[in-house]
């Protein structure tokens, strides 16, 4: 008997309601230019998925990096940078103030392509 167990987290769905949630705030905090998220909040947002939360957070973290916001100097990436601060339970985001600008005014969005992250992620040396 052989038994073929595999759980392939679902990366792009979390990385899609975690963009959503900080287009919800942006929207209620204009003036902000970083957000600072308790790790419960993000907890209860993926739906108490621990996994998700806990060890699969900076590969979510790291497709979220891909979003994009249409600029004038091009497409730029929303997030300028985050960190996971373990020791006060707490996501720390940094905007790019250009692409947020852009996304106040109204710019949508630019998801990443999954096809080009699932190859990037299966052979990261592989040239593009």
């Amino acid at each position: 008997m052989r038994l073929e167990y595999a759980h392939a987290s679902n990366y792009f769905f979390f990385s899609q309601l975690l963009m959503r949630h900080i287009e919800a705030y942006i929207q209620k905090h204009p003036a902000s230019e970083n957000v600072i998220f308790d790790l419960r909040d993000i907890y209860e947002l993926f739906k108490e998925d621990f996994a998700a939360i806990t060890t699969n957070l900076e590969s979510i973290l790291n497709i979220v990096d891909h979003y994009k916001v249409e600029t004038l100097n091009g497409d730029q990436t929303l997030i300028q940078s985050y960190r996971i601060d373990v020791k006060n339970n707490a996501l720390l985001i940094n905007f790019n103030p250009e692409s947020l600008q852009r996304l106040k005014s109204g710019q949508s969005l630019i998801e990443p392509d999954p096809a080009l992250h699932e190859q990037i992620t299966a052979n990261p040396f592989m040239p593009l």
